[in-house]
């Protein structure tokens, strides 16, 4: 199983993104294996993202949530107080973004590598 970071998750079924073909072929491979999760932390930014206009989701946010979270695609992983706990474990430099930290302690909880093109992240070992 893969934890993607959320934009990892929204550039691969967007389409858009600086992810290579490479990457996009590795993510359909695990997804048709049912092996991609993200955490419920990606679906809040999704919404945040759609409702700044920063990206489109076609035709509307439920519809696309619907679809991008369905079997074949992703399972997700809900915040629940084990996922908060898990915060325990991010080292002490660990940046203040809420989502982050969410996404993060929901890969160390479940042990599942992090797929993330967020430089801070990648420098702190993730």
């Amino acid at each position: 199983m893969i934890l993607l970071d959320t934009h990892v998750w929204i550039w691969w079924l967007l389409g858009e993104g600086p992810l290579s073909d490479e990457e996009r072929e590795t993510l359909n491979e695990h997804a048709s294996k049912n092996e991609i999760a993200i955490s419920a932390a990606s679906i809040w930014e999704a919404e945040m993202l759609n409702r700044k206009g920063t990206i489109q989701l076609e035709p509307d946010f439920t519809s696309w949530i619907n679809l991008a979270t369905q079997k074949g695609v992703c399972t997700v992983i809900p915040i629940d107080k084990e996922v908060i706990v898990a915060q325990e474990k991010l080292p002490q430099n660990f940046p203040d973004d809420p989502a982050d930290r969410l996404i993060v302690a929901t890969a160390l909880m479940k042990e599942y590598p992090l797929a993330t093109k967020d430089g801070m992240l990648q420098e702190l070992g993730f």
